[in-house]
C-alpha cells in the first residue's frame, strides 16, 4: 500500500538526480567555517559560496555572512531576487516558490492517497461485526414472519369457529 505512494516515475528519478546535483558541488567544495565571508566580496559568486555560512547578493557582489538566526535574509541585507546561497543560479525567491510548490504537490499527494485508502477501506466486503448484524436482522425478519403467519393462521381458526372468517366470494353460501 505505502509502496505505491511511493513509487519511482521518470519525473521523480529526474528531480531526485536535479537535487543531488545540485548538491553536490555544495558539499564536495566547501571551506571551513572560520574563514570570513568579507574576504570574497568583488570575487565569484562561486568561490563565496564555497563556504556554507556565506550569501552571496548579486546586486552589489556582496559575499555576505549569512543570517542564521533569520530564515531569509532581510531586505536591509539583500533582496531575494538576488541572493544566493548553497549555488550561484538559483536566487531565494525562485526557492521559495519551488518549495511552496513542491510542499503544495507533497501535501495534495498524500491527501489524495488517505481519500483513495478511506474509499477503498469503505468499498471492501463487509467485516464480520458487519456480517453478524446482516445475519442477525434476516434472522429476526424470518422469526417476525413465522410469528405473523402463525398469528394469521390462529386468527383464522377462531374466524372458521365462530362463522367469522372471510370468503373469497360472499355469495357462495347461497
Amino acid at each position: 500500500m505505502a509502496s505505491a505512494a511511493l513509487e519511482l516515475t521518470p519525473s521523480w528519478v529526474m528531480l531526485l538526480g536535479a537535487a543531488l546535483l545540485l548538491l553536490l558541488p555544495v558539499a564536495s567544495a566547501q571551506e571551513p567555517p572560520g574563514v570570513g565571508c568579507s574576504l570574497y566580496t568583488n570575487r565569484s559568486c562561486e568561490e563565496c559560496l564555497r563556504n556554507v555560512s556565506c550569501l552571496w547578493c548579486n546586486e552589489n557582489k556582496a559575499c555576505l555572512d549569512y543570517p542564521v538566526r533569520k530564515i531569509l535574509p532581510p531586505a536591509s541585507l539583500c533582496k531575494l531576487s538576488s541572493a544566493r546561497w548553497g549555488v550561484c543560479w538559483v536566487n531565494f525567491e525562485a526557492l521559495i516558490i519551488t518549495m511552496s510548490v513542491l510542499g503544495g504537490s507533497v501535501l495534495l499527494a498524500i491527501t489524495v492517497c488517505c481519500c483513495c485508502c478511506c474509499r477503498r477501506k469503505k468499498s471492501r466486503k463487509p467485516d464480520k461485526s458487519d456480517e453478524r448484524a446482516i445475519r442477525e436482522q434476516e434472522e429476526r425478519r424470518v422469526r417476525q414472519e413465522e410469528r405473523r403467519a402463525e398469528m394469521k393462521s390462529r386468527h383464522d381458526e377462531i374466524r372458521k369457529k365462530y362463522g367469522l372468517f372471510k370468503e373469497q366470494n360472499p355469495y357462495e353460501k347461497f
